[in-house]
């Protein structure tokens, strides 16, 4: 069964809406495309994928505190690229796009902070020089990343039947 079946909105569709969206509030002229394309894909992939899902990983966290008990408290797959930027990711997610709804629950300073190395660890062990290079990129980046989703967010909030009109 396709998320689409569920959702009526396919992956396709979903990172499209968030790439054409987040393209429109972020705060640069000339934003690099593949940060954009990649930080639309973060958005999808969690928009699409259930906090309960048993499929492929990284689900959609639940909350931070799930992100320090899987990621911060067991170091083993720290070496792991890919464990590393879906832990990287998560971060981003949550102090980006729902930073007002945990603000008051959580250090997100600290969390994005993590978020950051997590990237840089992505980068550190991973073989693909260029998928390297982007995690280079995006913990580089992690503040004004977090600052665009977030902004993000605001806007959908503040019009909250655009998603209705995707075509």
């Amino acid at each position: 069964m396709q998320t689409g079946d569920w959702l009526a909105v396919t992956q396709a569709q979903a990172l499209r809406f968030f790439f054409e969206r987040l393209r429109d509030v972020v705060d640069e002229d000339e934003v690099p495309s593949s940060e954009l394309l990649y930080n639309a894909s973060v958005l999808a992939h969690f928009a699409t994928t259930s906090a309960s899902a048993t499929g492929p990983f990284p689900v959609c966290p639940t909350s931070l505190t799930t992100v320090f008990d899987l990621f911060v408290l067991d170091k083993s797959q720290h070496v792991d690229p890919e464990i590393m930027e879906a832990a990287a990711s998560q971060c981003l997610f949550l102090t980006g796009f729902f930073q007002d709804q945990l603000r008051s629950r959580h250090n997100l300073a600290w969390y994005a902070s993590l978020g950051a190395g997590f990237y840089d660890s992505a980068a550190e062990y991973g073989s693909d020089r260029a998928r390297s290079r982007m995690m280079e990129r995006m913990a580089a980046r992690f503040e004004y990343w977090r600052r665009q989703q977030n902004k993000l967010a605001h806007e959908l909030r503040d019009w909250p039947k655009l998603i209705g009109k995707v075509q």
